[in-house]
């Protein structure tokens, strides 16, 4: 182990904190320095880089997939940052956990230390980041495209680095069921931007795309108003258009099979919601409406 190979994770973990950190450590990396307008574009209206966003039974900041985050580092007898499942935070201290270990004279020390970074990548990190990272590249410009790329390849060989994984992560085991298409708008929207139950990842950037893609308008607001403006509108058309990116989705986990329980479980899930998409714009169901 080198302190360069924890240096640049750090250094990654960092360019998703802030445009003037991105700014510092980008030139170390070999990047270019994302403008702020897409560090904010990125990191705040589409892809927030936090585990909870992805891992959580909400699909939103904070709640179960936060406290998960924050038991972590309580495990480790740490006090958790105010964010403990951000990026930022989540590898700063995988890059602490490595620098240590390879730090201590004590072998039982650098054994349990090294565990600890294992189930770190493994549990918090592995089960959302292949996804996070294509979500980045759908929307970035060329500097953060670049950073995706970098951190993909960085994080892939942490994985490789990982003894066999028997099953899947908690968060994925404790993960609410997969989307129907029973229910009111709210509730498929529901499902639909809450990664964990649908399996894909919904954009503001890619929702208005697909407005335009399925010939309504595209109202801005929150993401699961835009999905519910646009359900309301032509159902038909617009699950058509979900049910396809729905397997985009689909195609980007089965190429991830091969890293094991966690890239099938994401493969599984995207195929389903593809599926019930599909079934429902070729059946031409009415969407129930909100309670006006």
């Amino acid at each position: 182990m080198t302190d360069g190979r924890w240096e640049l994770l750090r250094a990654l973990g960092a360019v998703a904190d802030s445009p003037a950190a991105a700014g510092a450590v980008a030139p170390s990396l070999g990047l270019d320095v994302p403008a702020a307008a897409e560090h904010t574009e990125v990191f705040i209206l589409n892809t927030p880089p936090y585990a909870s966003v992805y891992l959580g039974p909400e699909g939103g900041l904070g709640g179960e997939g936060t406290d998960r985050a924050a038991g972590f580092w309580r495990a480790l007898a740490l006090t958790p940052p105010a964010e403990p499942d951000h990026l930022t935070a989540l590898l700063s201290l995988y890059a602490h956990l490595g620098q240590a270990a390879a730090g201590t004279r004590r072998p039982a020390t650098a054994a349990a230390l090294t565990r600890s970074r294992a189930a770190l990548l493994s549990e918090h990190l592995w089960p959302w980041l292949p996804a996070y990272l294509d979500a980045v590249t759908d929307v970035a410009g060329p500097a953060l495209t670049a950073w995706a790329t970098l951190a993909r390849r960085a994080l892939t060989a942490e994985y490789r680095d990982l003894p066999a994984q028997a099953g899947l992560p908690l968060a994925l085991r404790a993960a609410p069921p997969p989307l129907t298409a029973e229910g009111r708008i709210s509730d498929l929207t529901g499902a639909l931007t809450t990664p964990a139950r649908s399996g894909i990842i919904l954009t503001r950037h890619q929702l208005a795309a697909g407005a335009g893609q399925a010939g309504v308008g595209h109202r801005i607001g929150e993401r699961r108003f835009t999905l519910h403006a646009m359900l309301d509108q032509d159902p038909v058309p617009a699950l058509a258009w979900l049910a396809g990116e729905a397997r985009r989705w689909q195609r980007r986990h089965r190429s991830r099979e091969s890293g094991g329980a966690t890239g099938r479980w994401w493969h599984a899930r995207a195929a389903h919601t593809a599926q019930v998409l599909h079934d429902a714009a070729t059946a031409g169901v009415e969407v129930p409406e909100l309670p006006r």
